[in-house]
């Protein structure tokens, strides 16, 4: 099958299509015909060789796809040979067939197109796992997100406004500070003019944090939590070391928590996507959440999309068709 090749670790210029051999389902996994998948930070960070999929997972990369089903393997019960569907991966994206564990596919929702839904699976687990799940963020809480026209970001701030929250995120030009309001940001904090912890700090301090800068916010939205307030960290893109002020959490009786998503169990996984398909795609369907997408671009631009990412001058996703 065409999947994309390494030809060793370094820039995009290391990335190409070529010829592997085609996965096949095991018992409780179903095989996908990818009709798209979508590029994520991970994803690149993977090629430079930091961050190494979890034992067992495919070596190719790509965390997420959309697509039809092909086979299904053994036990697989609930679904059915041509249903369209979307996955969250431990790897293998990139590549024309993958084979997923059964409780990481979800049905495409409503009024989404294959190609749009292939961004979706790895925002959405990400948000509903940490913002929800882990930070229990609660109609009527302040919620800050950085990085607010990402992936991610316009995941978060949907999501967020959607289920009642105040939302507040940080981007770093006018046009993406006029994306994040219009997705439901109350407060787009423009992070080369403005001091986000000088502004949640005057609203009475941010509840829920979500970060993906790791070690340069770390004291400042430690700084930025309300009384009770809880960091979750999901990224390193600031540095992996920094020194936390265990006093300034005392007094804010607030918490620190870090996640991953991608080498957590199956049965974990699985429970997200339920929460997903549960919570998020109803939202989707009703059109209080959109997908949004950057620029789609055939596989064989895999190079140039790699470069797409790494600028940061996109918004949205990144989607990759087959």
């Amino acid at each position: 099958m065409r999947a994309v090749v390494t030809t060793g670790d370094g820039g995009p210029d290391v990335l190409s299509v070529g010829e592997v051999a085609d996965p096949r389902p095991g018992a409780g996994e179903v095989l996908i015909d990818v009709v798209a998948t979508a590029v994520n930070r991970a994803d690149t960070l993977q090629r430079q060789g930091f961050y190494p999929p979890p034992p067992g997972a495919s070596e190719i990369i790509g965390l997420e796809c959309s697509g039809r089903i092909a086979e299904l393997g053994e036990g697989v019960e609930g679904w059915a040979v041509g249903d369209e569907v979307c996955a969250l991966l431990a790897g293998g994206g990139y590549a024309a067939r993958v084979a997923v564990p059964v409780g990481q596919v979800m049905p495409v929702p409503s009024g989404v197109s294959l190609v749009e839904a292939a961004c979706l699976p790895e925002v959405a687990t990400t948000v509903w796992s940490n913002v929800f799940m882990t930070a229990h963020l609660q109609k009527g809480e302040r919620f800050l997100v950085h990085g607010g026209a990402g992936g991610i970001g316009t995941m978060a701030i949907q999501l967020a406004a959607a289920r009642g929250a105040e939302v507040f995120t940080t981007a770093g030009s006018p046009e993406k500070l006029e994306l994040c309001r219009s997705l439901g940001a109350s407060h787009a904090i423009d992070y080369r003019e403005e001091d986000f912890v000088e502004v949640l700090t005057e609203a009475g301090g941010a509840d829920v944090i979500l970060d993906n800068m790791g070690a340069k916010y770390l004291g400042r939205n430690v700084t930025a939590l309300a009384t009770g307030g809880r960091l979750v960290i999901i990224g390193m893109q600031g540095g992996s070391k920094g020194e936390l002020d265990i006093n300034a959490l005392l007094r804010r009786r607030a918490s620190v928590t870090a996640t991953s998503l991608r080498a957590r169990p199956a049965s974990e996984k699985a429970a997200i996507c339920c929460g997903v398909v549960e919570n998020v795609w109803p939202l989707v369907a009703a059109g209080k959440i959109r997908p949004i997408v950057e620029t789609t671009m055939p596989l064989e631009d895999v190079a140039r999309a790699h470069q797409l990412m790494e600028d940061g001058s996109h918004s949205g996703k990144i989607v990759l068709t087959l």
